[in-house]
């Protein structure tokens, strides 16, 4: 019996076109959050806000990204993630000015608001279509697509540091970038996949709780949480704990962001080699022996390449749960995405505060140590992204393509 997601290999031509037009989407969700975060110190200037002040308006984008992110699940499974990434990257992309358009604080959070609620909704709704083109390729590519996510912020944030360093101020820096990525958008969600792929016409808001879907959640809290502590926290634990020079505590977070853009370009093929169970067992293992290596010996270069494990060890372990999540069975893609996007997220951002916490309590070594313990409770997890990922028996698979 053949899937109903199977495609002829003569008919894979658009399949290619969309996988493509989805690695543009990711370079433009990447892009776009590049140019950003540098240019954060620049608003702060220009509107005269204080640290409290500047964090009670980052909270925007997290509201934001927390109130689309259901919603967008329960709108792709009426009318398919075609429509809904098109109308998302387009909307995060004219997103991207309104806050060098700020002239107030209440102003700048409303328009970070914005900002996190269409980069939630094309969080969703992307995966949501390199779902649907991963499962006609017969064969693990979701990692490429996040690889390529990291490309985009990795490209956007040096361009950010060209044109910050040659005095430009974020408005018109921001309306410079976001007009070509809004027509790379309009150009590339042509390809996508039509929304029939993963449109019912009706649908729940939100995924029904299951056992699949809670371990699935689980996960990605701990793998996310994992993740935003990293960046949050290195440069300080280098600097302040280790007493290391400035530049040297920045590479702390350079090495980890490297090292995690390095394993998603290789996550595709070692998915397919090793399985997904075994890649996330693997990988929650290699980041919590190294970052606990990096705290016990307390030395900064053994530090650096206990972070590059932890980036290393993370770097797939994401895209694998989004994969599994998509391919659950019996809840459509779109609010199960959502559902899953949205707890992950959640980790990311309780990651950071958590950890400020836990390292007043018992100084920041321990604090990190917990991170360390995390990442091996999701090695153990692993077993969440297996069932959904796997082939139906007496199932034909997919259809091979290069």
């Amino acid at each position: 019996m053949n899937r109903p997601d199977r495609v002829a290999a003569d008919d894979m031509a658009p399949v290619r076109a969309a996988r493509l037009a989805v690695m543009a989407v990711f370079f433009v969700n990447g892009m776009v959050l590049g140019n950003w975060f540098p240019r954060i110190p620049a608003v702060q200037r220009d509107l005269d806000l204080g640290e409290a002040e500047l964090g009670l308006a980052l909270l925007g984008t997290a509201i934001g990204a927390l109130l689309a992110m259901p919603v967008t699940g329960w709108l792709i499974a009426r009318f398919g993630s075609r429509p809904m990434t098109r109308a998302s990257a387009v909307a995060l992309c004219i997103s991207l000015p309104l806050p060098g358009m700020a002239p107030n604080l209440p102003l700048l959070a409303l328009a970070l608001v914005a900002l996190g609620a269409s980069n939630g909704a094309l969080d969703v709704s992307m995966n949501a279509q390199a779902v649907a083109v991963e499962r006609r390729y017969g064969r693990p590519i979701m990692t490429t697509f996040h690889a390529i996510f990291s490309t985009g912020g990795l490209a956007g944030a040096a361009l950010a540091g060209v044109i910050a360093g040659g005095g430009v101020d974020p408005l018109p820096h921001f309306l410079g970038v976001a007009v070509p990525l809004v027509l790379l958008a309009i150009v590339a969600s042509r390809r996508l996949l039509p929304a029939a792929v993963d449109a019912s016409g009706s649908g729940p808001a939100f995924a029904r709780p299951s056992r699949a879907m809670a371990g699935l959640g689980i996960v990605a809290f701990g793998v996310l949480l994992g993740e935003g502590a990293m960046a949050d926290w290195t440069a300080v634990y280098l600097k302040e704990t280790l007493e290391t020079s400035a530049g040297l505590a920045a590479a702390g977070f350079a090495v980890f962001s490297l090292m995690m853009a390095v394993g998603r370009f290789a996550g595709d093929r070692l998915t397919e080699r090793l399985g997904p169970v075994a890649l996330v067992r693997v990988g929650g293992a290699l980041a919590a022996a190294g970052l606990a290596m990096g705290l016990l010996v307390g030395d900064p270069a053994t530090a650096l390449i206990g972070f590059g494990c932890v980036g290393a060890g993370l770097s797939c372990l994401f895209p694998i749960v989004l994969s599994a999540t998509g391919r659950t069975p019996g809840i459509a893609p779109g609010p199960a995405l959502a559902a899953v996007s949205t707890a992950g997220y959640s980790g990311f951002l309780a990651g950071p505060p958590l950890i400020g916490f836990a390292a007043e309590a018992v100084g920041l070594r321990a604090a990190l140590g917990l991170v360390a313990l995390l990442c091996a409770a999701v090695a153990t997890l692993a077993g969440a992204v297996g069932p959904a990922h796997t082939v139906d028996e007496g199932r034909e698979p997919d259809v091979l393509v290069a």
